[in-house]
């Protein structure tokens, strides 16, 4: 028999990312590991979580950030928490509500040394096996500095498969972190899921190239 593409639970656990991540459902299920990288000219991060239980999961990571005029750079290093504090199991759909949690140390230009770094934050995500919504907010504060950051992610799956079938989604995600970006960041995606991992790749309006990718173990 067919699936009708994933089922929207193990959606929930895989996808975002993005963003970050900042994005991702961002964590796997209980006792799995989650591993994410985001890669682009002015974006570089990589993250790595465990889940303790069901709805809480600890992490580390690492974000390297740029301006558009190549100007400002912040190397960011972090634990975090990671939390589920609501889902709604719907009929044919799945939506959840994430919290976030973090505390590191940022470093770059325009200041020496190293600062200490809080990184609250929170995503509101919707999804059945042919529809995936998000949006994240961020914050990235430390003494004098808001890189404060927020998305938007949509998309829609092109096409049903079986379980254990690789699965094309048309993702489209609109982004933007304060002081280091003038405009909006859109990027088109064409995301590839299965069911312990994605792959995703797009090029934005900047024509910078973006790679992101997902797995849990």
């Amino acid at each position: 028999m067919k699936a009708a593409a994933l089922p929207a639970a193990l959606i929930g656990a895989m996808l975002l990312a993005s963003g970050g991540a900042a994005s991702a459902a961002p964590m796997g299920f209980k006792g799995s590991w989650m591993v994410m990288a985001d890669v682009s000219p002015n974006w570089k991060e990589t993250w790595a979580n465990y889940a303790l239980t069901p709805r809480d999961a600890v992490g580390a990571t690492a974000l390297f950030m740029r301006s558009d005029d190549g100007r400002t750079t912040r190397h960011t290093a972090e634990l975090g928490y990671t939390r589920l504090a609501k889902r709604w199991n719907l009929p044919e759909a799945q939506a959840n509500v994430w919290l976030f949690g973090g505390l590191g140390a940022v470093d770059g230009s325009g200041f020496s040394g190293s600062r200490v770094l809080l990184t609250p934050g929170f995503q509101i995500d919707y999804e059945t096996t042919r529809v995936y919504l998000a949006a994240t907010a961020r914050l990235y504060r430390a003494q004098s500095i808001n890189h404060d950051f927020a998305a938007l992610k949509a998309g829609f799956s092109l096409g049903e498969v079986h379980y254990d079938e690789v699965q094309p989604w048309a993702v489209l995600e609109v982004r933007r972190m304060h002081a280091l970006s003038d405009r909006l960041e859109i990027t088109p995606l064409l995301r590839l899921v299965h069911k312990r991992y994605f792959l995703e790749a797009g090029v934005n309006n900047a024509r910078q190239a973006r790679a992101n990718l997902m797995y849990v173990f």
